[in-house]
Formats: structure tokens, C-alpha cells, sequence
């Protein structure tokens, strides 16, 4: 299914209810249970993620071991939670040993991801990570090279802004790139239109009336 079609699924519930089923690829087998996406599904902010780690299998929500809250943390620095974004994976299930989705197991899911991005309708899709950048922006470019630079490409029928930023995982022991993560971070709430509050006004004190005598000596009558 390319990335440019629109959803065959006739609704969110039967999007849903067909990815939780899901024995199309060998993950299937091995996993805990489906990790489907967690957040508002009519959210302006989509993150994107490469696939389910082992607490995210065990639970069944994306991104809750240490990256996710992470993950978290930034969410909230902009002024925004989890409820308020979408958070998914480019696979639904997890991978043994947390390796790398294979090429059968993306396609597979390609399908769910392509859908739920289109029945969100985001203004912005972030892609965490090299695996969800490269799939969703069609372009082999690395992360390192793309990260914090947005474009706009037609996702699950729609014209979106994608935003690639690295993985929370890579800022998890390099202070350095958690930088880097936080200033990339901070151009979201541009990019989605979010009205930025302005800094309180600076209240000045008023000045008090100089005594009288104070000021006869000041207009240099004593």
C-alpha cells in the first residue's frame, strides 16, 4: 500500500479492531499483544516510532519504558500531554530482542500506519528516529542530516508537515543530543500554530512622592 492512498478501512473502530487481530507477519507469533497507538485521534501532533519495546509489549501502549518517558517529559515542556498528542510505531508488535522491524514486517503494518494518519489528519507527523524517517519522508537521507528541518509530503491522503527528530533513546546517555532533542522540541508548537503565551508584562512599581520638605530642598527653596 503506497503511503499516497487513502485509508481502506471504513472507520477508527475497524482500523483498530482488524490491527489487534493481525497474524499477517511472523511477529505474530512472538508477541505479548498488539501495541495499536495510544493519545487523541483526532490530535494535531503525530509521533511516530519504530516499533514496541519489550515494558510496551508487556503493557500494550508505545513509549512507556524510560525513552518513552523521555518522550513524556518533552511532550509537556511544550505545553502539551499524551492525551493531547498521538503516539504510534511504524509496527504494532514488538520485535525479538528489540531488533530492527524486517522489510515483510513493515510492509504488513504499513497499512494500519498509513490509516491511522489518515483518519488523525495531523498537521504534523514527527518521525522518531532514522527507520520511521526514511519510510515516511521516501527518501533514503539519514536522521543526523534531516533532523529538526520540516517538509511537507502527502501522508494517508493528506498534505502534511513531516518533522524529523532523533529517537529519545539516543539522548538517554548523551547529554549533547538531548540537547539537540530539547532545541528541536521547541519549534513544535510553531509548527502546529499554537498560540506561544507571551512572557508576563513587567509590572513597575509606581514611584513614590518625593516629602515635602524633600522637594523644597529639590525646586532649591531652602
Amino acid at each position: 500500500m503506497s503511503l499516497l492512498e487513502p485509508s481502506p478501512f471504513a472507520s477508527w473502530a475497524d482500523l483498530e479492531r482488524e490491527a489487534l487481530a493481525c497474524t499477517k507477519c511472523p511477529l505474530a507469533e512472538t508477541r505479548t499483544q498488539v501495541v495499536f497507538g495510544v493519545g487523541d485521534p483526532h490530535a494535531d501532533l503525530l509521533f511516530v516510532g519504530e516499533g514496541p519495546g519489550e515494558q510496551e509489549d508487556l503493557t500494550g501502549e508505545p513509549f512507556v519504558g524510560r525513552a518513552g518517558r523521555l518522550l513524556t517529559s518533552l511532550i509537556e515542556d511544550i505545553g502539551l500531554t499524551r492525551a493531547q498528542v498521538y503516539i504510534a510505531n511504524v509496527v504494532k508488535c514488538r520485535p525479538p530482542g528489540n531488533r530492527d522491524p524486517l522489510p515483510l514486517e513493515i510492509e504488513s503494518c504499513r497499512p494500519y500506519l498509513e490509516a491511522q494518519i489518515g483518519f488523525i489528519e495531523p498537521k504534523v507527523v514527527v518521525t522518531l528516529g532514522n527507520l520511521a524517517t526514511k519510510l515516511l519522508s521516501g527518501k533514503p537521507t539519514g536522521i543526523t542530516q534531516v533532523h529538526g528541518r520540516e517538509q511537507r509530503v502527502t501522508l494517508g491522503g493528506n498534505e502534511v508537515t513531516l518533522y524529523p527528530i532523533f529517537h529519545p533513546a539516543a539522548a538517554l546517555y548523551t547529554p549533547r543530543m538531548l540537547e539537540v532533542l530539547e532545541a528541536d522540541f521547541k519549534r513544535l508548537p510553531e509548527l502546529i500554530g499554537l498560540a506561544v503565551s507571551p512572557p508576563p508584562p513587567v509590572v513597575l512599581a509606581p514611584t513614590p512622592a518625593p516629602a515635602p520638605e524633600t522637594a523644597a530642598v529639590q525646586l532649591g527653596l531652602f
